[in-house]
């Protein structure tokens, strides 16, 4: 179970510092486009959001990492049964966060494919949907593979003997 702990929190780390650089990123496109005058610089709203979000959540999840996996290192030798009540309580609501966040993913997915389509004649509009689909497509891409992270872990969280 160590090695579950071990990869499950490696990965989920390594994911966060993908969300950070992809939120530095947006932030620094958005001042590109904004200083260059483009014509869709408007895409520079919903990059600077959700760019903002994604640096706060990586960067939390990067931060608590490692003593989060101490705790729970600690608590398998202590109590395992106290780790997988409350680790599979504690997966099972971010298992059931992923499907909030998916749905609201792929409406500004759709949001923003629909701005594209419909209103690419207005700068303001066209641009504002090209900043969701990059961030939407990009941001539910890696909530999948969190997703299925997610659920091997709770899987193996689940199998502990007790």
């Amino acid at each position: 179970m160590i090695n579950n702990i071990s990869s499950y929190f490696v990965a989920e780390k390594q994911e966060s510092v993908i969300f950070v650089a992809v939120g530095l990123l947006a932030l620094g496109i958005s001042v590109w486009l904004w200083m260059n005058g483009h014509r869709l610089k408007s895409m520079a709203y919903p990059l600077v959001v959700i760019g903002l979000m994604q640096m706060v959540v990586g960067g939390t999840v990067y931060l608590r990492t490692d003593s989060q996996v101490s705790t729970l290192n600690a608590q398998l030798q202590l109590n395992p049964s106290v780790l997988k009540a409350e680790e599979t309580t504690r997966m099972q609501t971010v298992m059931k966060n992923f499907s909030i966040y998916k749905g609201i993913e792929m409406l500004l997915l759709i949001i923003g494919v629909g701005m594209i389509a419909f209103l690419q004649r207005h700068d303001l509009a066209a641009g504002i949907g090209v900043g969701l689909v990059l961030q939407a497509a990009f941001t539910l891409t890696l909530d999948l593979f969190a997703e299925a992270r997610g659920a091997d872990y709770l899987s193996a969280v689940q199998s502990i003997a007790i």
